[in-house]
């Protein structure tokens, strides 16, 4: 396994996107696909193919990621932007 770190923010390239060199890069990684998924042009083409049971996975699955990881305080204050 290659131990090299990456400097810096995660270039905007889709080949900078790689998984399983080291933790840090793993979240650089997620980080930048997120981005990318959550791209305005990205979710107007997706959206409307996705089938219903995909959108109640999406969102069941995101919502049990930040169940388990963040404090009610701050769902509300970083995601709820209360």
């Amino acid at each position: 396994m290659d131990d090299r770190k990456i400097a810096g923010p995660p270039e905007s390239k889709p080949h900078s996107i790689v998984f399983g060199f080291d933790r840090q890069t793993d979240e650089q990684s997620l980080q930048l696909f997120l981005q990318r998924f959550a791209n305005k042009k990205v979710l107007e083409v997706l959206l409307p193919r996705l089938q219903d049971k995909d959108i109640l996975a999406t969102v069941d699955f995101l919502t049990t990621i930040m169940q388990k990881n963040l404090s009610e305080k701050e769902y509300h204050s970083l995601f709820l932007a209360e």
